[in-house]
């Protein structure tokens, strides 16, 4: 069996352990069904539940918290199209994993300690967003607002309704999913233009 084709099934099928389960729920057993390999195999691949768990981890933060950011250091387009883009793009990617946002929530309030040492790791910067943000301020262009409250603004308001969806689609419309998936490809425009217009000066 090839070593990185295995590497790749162990890592989908623990993704999607860790992911059904949780980390304390999720069995190394369990994964190494789901990759078609022995569970001896799986512990010569990766020693440790944790470990792997981390691994995975990491994998889905980066997802949670994209590198799509940099989209407002971009000096092609201004301040409100970035916003724009970069709702677009984040919905875009929360759409395509809909449980990551969730799974992510759900072991930081589990294991917050130990799992500070990997967000710290990713050297997540977002100082040229607030330093963007305070130059916009300062021209007159938008509001005055606390950056970081910004920031959070706009992730949650591509996040949770995500993330609620089970309950969205039978408070909002009865159970149809596809009218709340339609609201949800809307809200790629519908967050930018909410946002803009809460801040435009």
């Amino acid at each position: 069996m090839d070593k990185l084709n295995t590497e790749n099934k162990i890592l989908q099928a623990a993704e999607d352990e860790f992911i059904e389960q949780g980390y304390s729920g999720a069995r190394m057993q369990a994964i190494a069904n789901k990759a078609g390999i022995n569970k001896a195999l799986l512990h010569y691949y990766f020693r440790s539940k944790q470990k792997l768990f981390e691994m995975i981890f990491k994998t889905a933060f980066k997802l949670f918290i994209p590198k799509i950011l940099g989209v407002f250091e971009r000096n092609d387009i201004d301040f409100f199209e970035k916003i724009k883009v970069f709702t677009s793009e984040y919905i875009n990617i929360i759409i395509k994993n809909p449980h990551i946002p969730g799974f992510i929530l759900h072991e930081l309030g589990t294991k917050k300690s130990s799992l500070a040492t990997i967000i710290l790791d990713q050297a997540i910067n977002i100082e040229p967003i607030k330093l963007q943000i305070e130059a916009e301020i300062e021209k007159g262009t938008i509001k005055s607002i606390m950056p970081e409250q910004l920031v959070m603004n706009i992730i949650a308001l591509c996040v949770f309704p995500i993330v609620a969806a089970p309950i969205g689609e039978v408070i909002l419309f009865q159970g149809n999913t596809k009218k709340y998936q339609d609201m949800i490809q809307a809200r790629k425009n519908h967050v930018a233009e909410f946002v803009i217009n809460s801040i435009k000066s």
